[in-house]
């Protein structure tokens, strides 16, 4: 199965060249669309560059600044795969842990994976994000009905289809919320698979902020209520 790789991208300049090749040191058929959220640095020009290194990669740039769930949502309409996954662009996350987390999907065993940091290796993780991050999955957990360990990781790994059906419309953070709730409200089961997180620091570039959490507990109210973030 082709698998396409929606790679949102936000002052990534440092690290967006390591970490496509890291991507390319996999060797599942892939398809990369990086989308540039119109970033301050040179991430767009790197990118720009890097498409003659990788030919199979297409490289979209906003013209303003949307957001994280925006950049998704860019990437997404121009995916070809039968499976896509989110890779941010950062070095946190691992792509060796692809071969396991399309697995379960390409066996048919279930249509939804998702990368838990909390059951896999990790280090870096401040102890108020990790316990936002359980706040937040338990919320998710008694809203939805579902166990899950993890609802914020970034790697949300799931039919193309399926993705597409949800008509996601977050523009910023809170779009791991709405792919998490709508994916549950679509009757979808969840499969958890163990990933690596070597979490960066905020000088490094780690761009959350606490006001997301509270954002995204809002949001997972309004989308079990209304159905919408």
């Amino acid at each position: 199965m082709l698998l396409s790789v929606l790679i949102p991208c936000y002052n990534e300049a440092a690290t967006i060249a390591k970490m496509l090749e890291r991507l390319a040191q996999i060797t599942i058929p892939m398809q990369w669309i990086a989308v540039d959220d119109c970033s301050r640095d040179a991430t767009y020009q790197v990118l720009q560059q890097l498409t003659a290194t990788y030919p199979h990669m297409q490289v979209v740039q906003h013209r303003q600044n949307s957001g994280k769930g925006a950049a998704i949502r860019t990437a997404l309409a121009h995916a070809t795969g039968e499976i896509v996954i989110i890779q941010d662009a950062d070095l946190e996350y691992d792509p060796h842990d692809f071969y396991e987390l399309i697995k379960p999907i390409e066996a048919g065993l279930v249509n939804v994976v998702f990368g838990s940091r909390f059951m896999g290796r990790h280090t870096g993780m401040y102890f108020w994000n990790a316990i936002g991050n359980k706040g937040l999955t338990f919320l998710t957990n008694l809203l939805f009905n579902c166990w899950i360990s993890d609802m914020e990781t970034c790697y949300k790994v799931m039919r193309t289809d399926i993705m597409r059906s949800m008509n996601l419309v977050s523009n910023d953070f809170r779009i791991e919320a709405e792919i998490t709730a709508k994916v549950l409200m679509q009757g979808e089961r969840i499969f958890e698979v163990p990933i690596t997180y070597l979490g960066r620091t905020y000088e490094e570039g780690k761009k959350m902020h606490p006001k997301y959490g509270f954002l995204t507990v809002w949001a997972l109210f309004r989308l079990r209520l209304l159905g919408r973030p």
